[in-house]
C-alpha cells in the first residue's frame, strides 16, 4: 500500500506538470514575487554581483561573524549570496562544503535583514544509489518508473522543504529566496544530467520537484533554471520545462586556465545572446549563475574579462564562486594579484554591490 500511496501521489503531481499555476499559489508567492519584480526593474540599474559562501569563510579564516573577503578588499559586501544543501538529505548538520546548515540560516536571516539576496543550489546525492551528485548513472528513469525510489527522493525533498520554510525573519515572515535545483543541466556531470537523462524525463522530473516542494508548503522560492554553456538556443530550450515553472534563466561558465582572456569573454558572449533571446521571449530575468576564474591569475580579469562580457547581457546577477581553499577561490583577498582590478570593478556604477541593493529596498512593493 506504501509504494502505491506514493505512485498515486506522483501520477497526481505529474498530472499538474502542464504549464498552469492556480490562484492560490499565485497568493501564496506573493513575496517572492514582489522580489522578483523588483529585480526586474533593478536591471536597468546595473548588474548585481554575487559571491558563494561569502560570510562563511574565506582566505585564512572560517565562521567570523561580520567577515568576508569582498568586504575585506572592496569595503563592501556582495548583494547576492549563494549557498548549497547538498548533504541535507541525508540528515547531515553541516553541507558538503563543511557549512553547518544552522549557520546558513544565520546568514541567510542576517542577509535579508540588510537587504541581501539568497540563493541555493543543491549538490544532492542520488536518490537511487545515494553515490555523490556527480555520480552519472542514468537516475531519473528510475525515479520515475519505480516508486521505491521516487519515495526515496520524496523523502530528500521533505528536509528542502523544511528548510527553506523555516528561513524566517524576527517575525515569523518567510524570507524569499532564489532556489537552483537540477544545475548545469545541459553538462552531463551530474546524475541529472544530459547523457543520463532524455529531455521528456527531465523536463517531467523538474515539474515534479517543484510541485511536490509546492505541496509540502514552500511558497517563499522563485525557481532558477541554469544551464552550463550552450552553443544555441535550441539546445537550452530542449529541457526547458514551461514558464510557469521557471521565474529566472541562467548560466554557469568557468574560465579555464587553459583559454585566454578573450576567447572566453567571446564564447560566453555567445551563450548570453542566446539567454538574452530566451530571457525576452519568455519573459524571464536572467543571471550568470555561477561564474570565475580559479585564483584569478589574470590581474585585470575584473575588468578587462568579466566586466566587458556582461557589460551588455542585461543580467540581474553574476554569482562568483566560493573561496574555499587556498588553491581554490575566486574573489580576490587583499593582497591577491587582481584586488586592485577588483576595487575598479567594485567602482564601476553599473556593479552593484550590497550598499546599493540595500537603498533599492528590494522586499517592499512600489
Amino acid at each position: 500500500m506504501k509504494n502505491f500511496s506514493v505512485l498515486i501521489l506522483a501520477i497526481v503531481l505529474f498530472a499538474s506538470c502542464k504549464d498552469k499555476k492556480s490562484d492560490a499559489v499565485s497568493n501564496e508567492l506573493a513575496q517572492a514575487d514582489v522580489l522578483l519584480e523588483n529585480l526586474k526593474s533593478l536591471t536597468k540599474k546595473g548588474v548585481l554581483f554575487g559571491h558563494q559562501d561569502d560570510l562563511a569563510y574565506g582566505n585564512g579564516w572560517a565562521y567570523e561573524d561580520g567577515n568576508s573577503d569582498v568586504k575585506r578588499v572592496v569595503g563592501d559586501y556582495p548583494a547576492v549570496y549563494g549557498w548549497d544543501l547538498g548533504h541535507i538529505e541525508l540528515g547531515d548538520t553541516i553541507n558538503l562544503d563543511g557549512v553547518p546548515f544552522s549557520k546558513m540560516k544565520q546568514y541567510a536571516l542576517e542577509v535579508y535583514k540588510r537587504g541581501g539576496i539568497n540563493t541555493f543550489s543543491w549538490h544532492g546525492t542520488s536518490p537511487y544509489n545515494r553515490k555523490t551528485a556527480w555520480d552519472t548513472t542514468a537516475t531519473i528513469k528510475h525515479l520515475l518508473k519505480e516508486p521505491k525510489f521516487m519515495a526515496e527522493y520524496h523523502k530528500d525533498l521533505d528536509k528542502v522543504a523544511e528548510f527553506l520554510i523555516s528561513l524566517k525573519d524576527e517575525n515569523g515572515n518567510t524570507i524569499p529566496v532564489i532556489y537552483r535545483p537540477l544545475h548545469e543541466l545541459t553538462g552531463s556531470w551530474f546524475w541529472w544530467g544530459k547523457k543520463q537523462t532524455s529531455p521528456e524525463d527531465f523536463k517531467k522530473f523538474w515539474c515534479l520537484t517543484l510541485d511536490y516542494l509546492k505541496s509540502k508548503g514552500v511558497t517563499n522560492a522563485l525557481y532558477a533554471f541554469s544551464t552550463s554553456e550552450v552553443k544555441t538556443k535550441g539546445e537550452f530550450l530542449e529541457r526547458y520545462p514551461g514558464d510557469r515553472y521557471v521565474d529566472i534563466i541562467g548560466v554557469d561558465a568557468y574560465h579555464m586556465s587553459s583559454v585566454d582572456g578573450a576567447t572566453f569573454s567571446q564564447g560566453l558572449k555567445k551563450t548570453l545572446a542566446i539567454l538574452n533571446e530566451v530571457g525576452k521571449e519568455h519573459n524571464k530575468l536572467m543571471a550568470l549563475t555561477e561564474i570565475g576564474s580559479e585564483q584569478i591569475p589574470d590581474p585585470k580579469w575584473w575588468t578587462e574579462v568579466l566586466f566587458p562580457t556582461i557589460e551588455e547581457a542585461n543580467l540581474s546577477y553574476v554569482l562568483l564562486w566560493r573561496n574555499g581553499r587556498p588553491d581554490h577561490y575566486y574573489v580576490p583577498y587583499p593582497g591577491q594579484t587582481s584586488a586592485k582590478d577588483f576595487e575598479e570593478f567594485y567602482k564601476n556604477p553599473k556593479v552593484l554591490f550590497q550598499k546599493e541593493l540595500t537603498a533599492e529596498k528590494i522586499y517592499q512593493k512600489k
